[in-house]
């Protein structure tokens, strides 16, 4: 018996051509929408097109008008709502423009961010968006894109690369307000939870807290610092620490909503008033701050507007053609005051 499989070829506008009787400059142009070709004819090649399965050859497209139409789009993680949420606004901004969103996600490894810019450059995309993972500590890749004369947009998270733009969370503000709440409850031994402050982020939350401390007289307190990753467990982790070591604090403030919500777990697993004896504080706002049975208060950051205004300036990048420019956008946040950190007197109604 033969192995040979029959393989069935990509249909070409020379198919289209032919099945309409037309030549294949005409259906060319059709396909292209051009202002030579009739209502009619247009609507024929296209309706061919789509019984055929023919599918334009984007690479050819790119050598013709130097454009693929296609963003390439990187995340550390997709399944967090603060991420959903910022591709929503990408690509409600992008899409009706004519441009398709290729999404990755580098799982917080540098070699996987490396590995997916690499393949961004090779499809041709017309531009990169990204937010750096936590273990990125090169720039190498990003100049690539630079040196390629693509816009590069940096959100949420950054490295400073010359020619490149940004659009961030006012995030030292952030941790000034978040921390002036606590201080306004009548708190001054407040515990501080950051993730890694190589990222400029945590690094900015942790300013913004200080900042706080500072305008109010506070003298900071290292021992009232403590490292986490950004999940539940971590947090249970440090509120036991300070739980076990009779740490005396009135107050955390956590540079995370997993890490806040860890804390709550593990203080009512001890029976500690909140916020009663100890007040809560988190930070990014997520769907969840709201539902528990202690709502949690957080800083919103508005994840949809980042993902909006990250499009909107590749936009500008794009018209801009060969001029350089590069936007440095912060956003700024807002305190959402809910149960955990309100105490008992002041509790809204």
């Amino acid at each position: 018996m033969s192995n040979f499989q029959y393989v069935k070829k990509k249909p070409t506008i020379y198919d289209i051509a032919s099945k309409l009787n037309i030549t294949a400059a005409t259906v060319s142009r059709a396909l292209n929408d051009s202002e030579l070709i009739s209502k009619k004819t247009k609507k024929m090649v296209l309706e061919s097109a789509h019984e055929l399965s023919y599918f334009k050859n984007r690479h050819a497209l790119a050598l013709k008008s130097g454009r693929t139409n296609q963003i390439g789009l990187v995340v550390p993680f997709i399944n967090r709502h603060f991420f959903s949420n910022i591709i929503m606004g990408v690509e409600e901004e992008l899409y009706p423009k004519g441009y398709q969103v290729m999404i990755f996600q580098s799982n917080e490894s540098e070699k996987k961010e490396q590995d997916v810019v690499e393949a961004l450059l090779k499809n041709q995309v017309d531009g990169v968006l990204i937010s750096v993972s936590k273990t990125t500590r090169t720039k190498s890749h990003f100049n690539k894109i630079i040196e390629n004369n693509l816009p590069l947009i940096f959100f949420d998270r950054k490295v400073d690369v010359d020619n490149s733009s940004s659009v961030e969370t006012d995030d030292e503000f952030g941790g000034k307000i978040a921390t002036q709440h606590l201080i306004d409850q009548g708190c001054s031994q407040i515990a501080y939870v950051t993730v890694d402050l190589n990222l400029n982020i945590y690094k900015n939350r942790f300013k913004g807290y200080k900042k706080a401390l500072e305008a109010n007289n506070i003298d900071f307190n290292s021992d009232l610092v403590f490292q986490a990753n950004s999940d539940v467990i971590s947090g249970r982790k440090v509120a036991r620490q300070i739980l076990s070591n009779d740490i005396k604090i009135d107050s955390i403030f956590c540079s995370s909503d997993y890490i806040a919500l860890g804390v709550i777990q593990e203080l009512k697993d001890n029976n500690v008033d909140i916020p009663g004896d100890i007040s809560v504080v988190g930070f990014s706002n997520e769907p969840f701050t709201e539902l528990l049975d202690l709502t949690l208060t957080s800083i919103e950051q508005n994840p949809y507007e980042i993902g909006k205004s990250a499009a909107r300036v590749f936009l500008d990048q794009v018209n801009a053609k060969d001029a350089i420019i590069e936007h440095a956008i912060k956003l700024k946040p807002k305190l959402c005051i809910r149960n955990s950190s309100m105490k008992n007197s002041l509790k809204p109604h």
